[in-house]
């Protein structure tokens, strides 16, 4: 039996948290979390807003032994306040995984494998242990647009990283103060997910969210048939990340959703312990 442990995905917007049960070894990788949710992080200094403290109430709770590993691309100031909240709550603090060469039947493509962001390394794990023996092309849709190749032995082939949707509206409006006059003064990026799916807008916000929409998914669309031309095979396209749901309606039917998918590569690594350290 494996241990326990709490996994801790944090992103740029939100750090995402669940605990993973005792399991065998020999269990499936499609991990069952017990329990798991989401904070949302402040979003001019990227820590939890209000000292933490609905972190610190949940870690009050927590077994005490119980290991935390975590996956961090939000800065070091929100590893070193969850490492406060641990400490007073009187447990040991995060181990924080850091991008390798290879883990976990995963090899990076980067030369320099720490310049793989290590969210992106972490759902590389995720997806091949979920998708075992599968090319995959793996996309994760966020603040950025990450998509990643791997192919079936579990080699990474590269990958490319893009703006997200909200991230194009906020560069047009910033750097062009037409648009932004035209566009008015409430916000242009709320619930997205929710404007319509049409590719012809009538109005300089619909305009917008279709043109942040459209470009991303037709993005996402090209990377399979750029990934058959690769391995001469296609791939199953995963799509991830906490702003997917804003492209569902645009993207084929075939794709496969997994929310999860660096929690799951976290409890890879619980399990197997296959990964660096900081």
């Amino acid at each position: 039996m494996s241990t326990p442990a709490l996994l801790l995905d944090v992103g740029n917007t939100r750090l995402k948290w669940a605990l993973l049960p005792p399991t065998p070894a020999a269990a499936g990788a499609r991990s069952r979390f017990v329990a798991a949710g989401a904070l949302a992080l402040d979003p001019r200094r990227r820590i939890l807003p209000r000292g933490g403290a609905s972190l610190a109430r949940f870690l009050a709770q927590l077994p005490r032994g119980l290991p935390v590993l975590g996956c961090n691309v939000a800065g070091p100031a929100i590893e070193r306040q969850i490492a406060l909240l641990a400490r007073r709550a009187g447990r040991a603090p995060p181990r924080w995984v850091r991008s390798a060469a290879s883990a976990a039947g995963v090899r990076n493509a980067y030369r320099e494998p720490w310049r793989l962001g290590v969210d992106r390394w972490v759902a590389l794990i995720g997806a091949r242990h979920a998708w075992p023996g599968r090319a995959l092309c793996i996309v994760s849709v966020g603040t950025a647009i990450t998509i990643d190749l791997l192919d079936a032995s579990g080699r990474h082939r590269g990958g490319l990283i893009a703006p997200g949707p909200t991230l194009m509206i906020d560069a047009l409006l910033e750097r062009t103060a037409g648009i932004r006059r035209r566009a008015g003064s409430a916000a242009v990026t709320g619930n997205l997910a929710a404007a319509p799916s049409a590719f012809w807008a009538s109005d300089t916000r619909a305009a917008l969210r279709a043109g942040a929409r459209q470009a991303a998914a037709a993005l996402i669309a090209r990377a399979p048939r750029a990934a058959r031309e690769r391995l001469g095979r296609a791939p199953t396209l995963i799509v991830t990340g906490g702003a997917a749901s804003v492209l569902n309606a645009l993207l084929p039917a075939a794709v496969r959703y997994d929310a999860d998918l660096v929690l799951r590569g976290l409890a890879v690594i619980a399990r197997s312990g296959a990964a660096p350290f900081a």
